[in-house]
C-alpha cells in the first residue's frame, strides 16, 4: 500500500503529544509545527489515526501546494487537481478555508473560487455538477492560504475528531475532549492507572476529563462511536480495510474490560451539572466505571471503600474572567490545596486554569507547569505532587469574610440605593421587573446598572487611557464590593461586563467562556429570556420598552416587519398586542434561536410569525411583501462578513427608509430608530413623508438621564 503525507491538527500547545501519538500509531517521519504534525503513513495508517487519536482535531490528506498571487492562481491552482479521482461529478461538496491575504481578503471568498475551480473541473470532465451540502458532503475539501500559499487536502475526519459522540449535554465552560485527554496524559494519568492509581475529579462538572480517563484506562478507540468520517464516501475509500481497523478495536476493548479497571470518580457541588455528566457518562457507555457524586469541594474527602494509596487528583476549577471573581476564587483554590494536604498526600495533583496566578493559592509548590490553550484563552495546567516538602505555610483558606466597602464604595452604595428610592413609585405602579438603575452618575464610578428581577447586569464603560491603571482596577472593585450590598442579591445573581465598542461580527461574539443559561424576565405581559453572562448586550434593549409598548398598541389585526430584530422582543410584544402575522430579519443564527425561544415562551407560533436569517440591506431588496407596520433599527455600523458590504446607518437610512415606506401598505406606519449619538435624519431627502420625531416620548424615567441613548421617528406617507 502507498505511503503518502498526511497532516493532524490539534489545540495549540499539545503538539508534542500529537507527535508522540502518530508515531505510537505507527507512522514515520513524524514532524511537529503550530497547531498540528506532518506525518507519513498508508491509508490504513491514516484510517488508525482517525480512528484511534485522542489529541487531534483533523486528519488531511494534501494534495497540492501552489503559489497564490490573487484570484485567478487560486483558481487555476485547484482546478489542475484530478478531481474525478476524488468525487463523483454528481456528488456532493463542501469547501473550508482559511488565511487570506492582498487578494483573498475573505474566506468566504477564497472557498467559492475553490468551489468554482472543482465544480467547473467536474462539469468539463463529466458534463455534470456536485452540488454544495453543508451537512455530511461526500467529499469534503480544506484549503489553507499562508505565506502566500495555499494547500488543498482532503479532509478525511469530516466532523472534528474531538467530538466522540457521546456529550450530548454540558455544563459551564466545558473542556473539549481531545484537550481533556492531553491533560490526562500529561498529568500521567496511563502510567497512574496502569499501576492500578486511582483518578478523582472534586470539580467535574459534565464528567468530560472522568469520561475520557475511562476510555484510556478501557483501551476504548476515541472514534469508535462517531456516526460517520468524511473518507467514507470518498472515492478512493477502502471499506475492507476500515472495517478490518474497528474490529480490531472492538477486539482490544473486549480484552480491556477483562481487566481491573481503578476508581474514577467526580465530585460537583451542582446538582444540574451533574445530571448533564451522568448523561455523558451513559451516552459513552462508561456507566460501570465512572460515579459522579453531589458533593461541594468542602466535603469532599478520600473515599473509604476501598485502599487508594495513590491517584491523581485533576479538575478544571473556576478561574475567574474579572478581577473580583479572581479575588473570590483564591479561597477555593486554597480550599483544594487543604483538601489535598489533609486526604490526599502521596497523590498528584493537577489543575487545569486559565489563571495562573490562582495556582500560588493552593499552598503547594508545583513541580511542573504546561501552556496550553482552552480554546483561544491561554492556560496551565499546573502539576503538584503532594507531599510533605511541597506545602507552603500560609493561614487557611477564609472563603466567606466579606472585606470593608472602601469610602468610594459606601459612595457609590448610597446612589444606588438613592436612585432606587427615587424609581420605586415607578416601578412599582407600571409593574416595571428590568430597568435601569444607574448610568455614570457618579464619573469616577462609569458603569450601567441594570435590575433584570431578582439579577443585576453591570456594565464598566472602559476607562479613557488617561486614568491610571491601578486606579481603573481599583474602581472596579469598588463596583464588584458595593453593588451586591446595595441591592441585597447574592454575588452569583450579578454580572460584571466592560462595554467597548464593538463592531461587525465582534458585537455577537461571546463575552465568558461558560455557557449559562436563559433567564426569563417579564416586561409586561411578555415574557423575555435574557443572557446577562455570555454576550456583550443582553437580549433586552432597556430603553426600546416604551417602542415596544407603542408597537403593540399599533399592530392589532395587523401585519408586522422587524428588521435587525436581535432576539425579536418587539415581535413578541407585536405578538401579543394582535399582530395577525409577522416577519422577523436578522443576520445571526444566534440571535434568531434566541428569538425562537422567546417565541416559545409567549407560546407564538412560527407559522404565523416568521424568522429569517440573512442580510436585511439584501432581504429588504428583495422583499415583494406588504406590510402595516414595520420597525427598523439598524446597527450604527457593521462590516459582518456575511453582508455583502458595509452598513453605514449615517451614509445608508435614506435609502433603507426609502425601500421600507415602498413596503408599507397604505395608512402603514414606520418606526425607525437608532443609536447613533451623531445621527442626524436627512429630512430634506425624505420631505415627501410626514415624519414625527417621538424620541422624548420614548424615553422612561429610567433614561431620561441619558437623552442620547437613542432617537427615534414615526414615518407616514404625506
Amino acid at each position: 500500500m502507498t505511503e503518502q503525507q498526511f497532516f493532524a491538527t490539534c489545540p495549540k500547545g499539545i503538539e508534542a503529544l500529537l507527535l508522540d501519538e502518530m508515531s505510537a500509531l505507527g507512522a514515520s517521519e513524524v514532524r511537529e509545527t503550530v497547531g498540528g504534525v506532518y506525518f507519513t503513513t498508508d491509508l490504513k495508517g491514516a484510517y488508525r489515526a482517525c480512528l484511534w487519536s485522542r489529541l487531534a482535531n483533523k486528519v488531511f490528506l494534501p494534495l497540492a501546494k501552489f503559489d497564490v498571487k490573487d484570484a485567478d492562481d487560486l483558481y487555476e491552482g485547484a482546478r489542475a487537481i484530478p478531481w474525478q479521482e476524488h468525487l463523483n461529478p454528481q456528488g456532493t461538496l463542501l469547501v473550508d478555508f482559511s488565511g487570506t491575504n492582498g487578494a483573498i481578503r475573505n474566506t468566504q471568498f477564497g472557498a467559492v473560487k475553490v468551489k468554482d475551480a472543482i465544480v467547473d473541473y467536474l462539469r468539463d470532465y463529466a458534463n455534470a455538477r456536485p452540488s454544495v451540502s453543508k451537512q455530511d458532503p461526500d467529499l469534503r475539501v480544506n484549503a489553507r492560504l499562508n505565506r502566500g500559499q495555499v494547500t488543498l487536502s482532503i479532509d478525511l475526519c469530516g466532523d472534528s475528531l474531538h467530538r466522540r459522540g457521546y456529550r450530548t449535554k454540558q455544563g459551564a465552560a466545558p473542556l473539549k475532549e481531545n484537550l481533556a485527554a492531553a491533560l490526562l496524559i500529561r498529568a500521567g494519568w496511563p502510567a497512574i492507572c496502569e499501576q492500578g492509581g486511582a483518578l478523582i475529579d472534586p470539580m467535574c462538572g459534565s464528567a468530560t476529563i472522568l469520561i475520557e480517563a475511562a476510555l484510556m484506562a478501557l483501551d476504548y478507540a476515541p472514534g469508535l462511536d462517531r456516526g460517520s468520517f468524511g473518507f467514507e464516501r470518498w472515492l478512493n475509500h477502502q471499506n475492507d480495510i476500515w472495517l478490518e481497523l474497528r474490529q480490531e478495536a472492538l477486539e482490544r476493548y473486549r480484552q480491556a474490560r477483562e481487566r481491573s479497571i481503578p476508581e474514577i470518580r467526580g465530585y460537583d457541588a451542582d446538582r444540574k451539572v451533574l445530571f448533564a455528566a451522568e448523561s455523558n457518562i451513559s451516552m459513552a457507555g462508561m456507566d460501570e466505571y465512572v460515579r459522579v457524586i453531589h458533593k461541594p469541594l468542602k466535603d469532599v474527602v478520600k473515599p473509604t471503600h476501598t485502599v487508594m494509596e495513590h491517584g491523581l487528583v485533576l479538575t478544571n476549577p473556576p478561574y475567574g474572567e474579572r478581577l473580583g471573581e479572581q479575588e473570590q476564587l483564591k479561597g477555593l483554590y486554597r480550599q483544594l490545596g487543604d483538601k489535598c494536604r489533609e486526604h490526599f498526600e502521596g497523590w498528584v495533583l493537577g489543575i487545569f486554569t486559565g489563571n495562573p496566578a490562582l495556582g500560588k493559592s493552593v499552598g503547594l509548590r508545583a513541580h511542573k507547569r504546561y501552556k496550553l490553550f482552552n480554546g483561544a484563552l491561554p492556560s496551565e495546567l499546573i502539576l503538584i505532587r503532594v507531599q510533605e516538602e511541597q506545602f507552603v505555610n500560609a493561614p487557611p483558606a477564609e472563603l466567606d469574610k466579606p472585606k470593608p466597602l472602601t469610602a468610594g464604595a459606601e459612595m457609590l452604595l448610597n446612589r444606588l440605593r438613592k436612585n432606587q428610592k427615587q424609581l420605586a413609585k415607578w416601578v412599582t405602579r407600571e409593574g416595571i421587573e428590568c430597568y435601569r438603575l444607574y448610568d455614570a452618575d457618579m464619573p469616577e464610578y462609569s458603569a450601567a446598572i441594570d435590575i433584570y428581577g431578582d439579577y443585576v447586569h453591570v456594565q464598566e464603560y472602559a476607562a479613557p487611557k488617561t486614568v491610571d491603571e491601578a486606579k481603573a482596577v481599583a474602581r472596579f472593585e469598588d463596583i464588584e464590593a458595593a453593588v451586591p450590598v446595595a441591592l441585597g442579591v447574592s454575588p452569583d445573581h450579578v454580572s460584571f461586563k466592560q462595554r467597548r465598542r464593538n463592531r461587525g461580527k465582534d458585537q455577537y461574539q461571546r463575552q465568558s467562556e461558560r455557557a449559562y443559561p436563559l433567564i426569563p424576565v417579564k416586561e409586561g405581559p411578555a415574557t423575555i429570556l435574557v443572557n446577562l453572562w455570555e454576550y456583550l448586550d443582553t437580549g433586552l434593549f432597556l430603553d426600546h420598552r416604551p417602542v415596544r409598548q407603542r408597537i403593540s398598541q399599533m399592530v392589532r389585526g395587523k401585519r408586522f416587519l422587524n428588521l435587525f430584530c436581535y432576539t425579536a422582543s418587539a415581535t413578541v410584544h407585536a405578538g401579543l398586542g394582535g399582530a395577525r402575522e409577522s416577519v422577523s430579519v436578522d443576520m445571526s443564527k444566534t440571535y434568531l434561536k434566541w428569538a425562537e425561544k422567546n417565541f416559545l415562551a409567549n407560546n407564538l407560533s412560527t407559522d404565523k410569525h416568521r424568522l429569517e436569517q440573512g442580510d436585511c440591506l439584501q432581504w429588504l431588496k428583495d422583499c415583494r411583501e406588504g406590510f402595516d407596520v414595520i420597525m427598523l433599527d439598524p446597527p450604527s455600523f457593521s462590516n459582518s462578513k456575511r453582508m455583502e458590504g458595509v452598513l453605514d446607518v449615517q451614509r445608508d437610512h435614506v435609502e433603507m427608509i426609502t425601500r421600507c415606506m415602498e413596503l408599507l401598505t397604505p395608512g402603514g406606519t414606520l418606526v425607525f430608530s437608532n443609536n447613533l449619538r451623531s445621527f442626524k435624519l436627512d429630512e430634506e431627502a425624505l420631505d415627501k413623508y410626514q415624519i414625527e420625531n417621538i424620541t422624548q416620548k420614548t424615553l422612561d424615567p429610567d433614561f431620561k438621564r441619558n437623552a442620547k441613548i437613542h432617537q427615534c421617528w414615526l414615518i407616514t406617507a404625506a
